[in-house]
């Protein structure tokens, strides 16, 4: 009888380590580096799953970048009750269910960097997120330094759609955003 092969999964960190105001670059890939999934239709799909499960989830999307065969996420937890593990299943899911549609589906798991203390420090942070900007330059899809006219580029905060991540003043507005949503959570009684 012949088995399928037995799949590797990457070690995880406890379960607490995704969960409150955690800060996670989460990178998932499409299944064998596959290309012709990433379009404006698929994007502002994206968008709306993304918008669904960082609601559910309590989780804030400072900066993603969608390349042609992967995806970079940096998640922060909102809440106490934030859990990344459980949005990301969330978003794999419902992600997988369109693509499939269009023969593509993300790997078995996605890879996670959960911030140290260290690395969640503002240069460092928002080091990291150029990082992640920067991606379509270093895979010459755009030139150098015009990362900020990739099309597939964004950030998502619930209940926020106005901040856009190269605004002069995003990371002033972001921060400024995030904190209180940390300190008064998604609902706002006072619309």
């Amino acid at each position: 009888m012949n088995q399928a092969p037995k799949r590797d999964h990457l070690r995880r960190l406890p379960e607490a380590a995704y969960c409150g105001h955690a800060v996670v670059h989460w990178t998932l890939t499409i299944r064998d580096r596959g290309t012709g999934w990433l379009d404006a239709a698929f994007y502002y799909h994206f968008r709306e799953l993304l918008t669904h499960s960082q609601s559910r989830f309590a989780i804030a999307c400072p900066i993603f970048c969608l390349m042609p065969d992967h995806m970079h996420l940096m998640w922060m937890g909102i809440l106490e009750c934030s859990n990344q593990k459980l949005a990301m299943r969330h978003l794999r899911t419902r992600c997988n269910e369109t693509l499939k549609q269009i023969g593509f589906e993300w790997q078995d798991q996605p890879y996670d960097h959960v911030l140290r203390e260290d690395e969640r420090q503002q240069l460092a942070f928002a080091e990291a997120c150029e990082y992640i900007a920067r991606n379509p330059e270093r895979a010459g899809l755009v030139g150098i330094d015009e990362y900020a006219k990739y099309p597939f580029t964004g950030c998502l905060v619930p209940g926020y759609p106005e901040l856009k991540p190269f605004a002069p003043d995003y990371w002033t507005r972001f921060n400024r955003t995030f904190a209180w949503l940390c300190t008064h959570g998604l609902i706002n009684d006072k619309s």
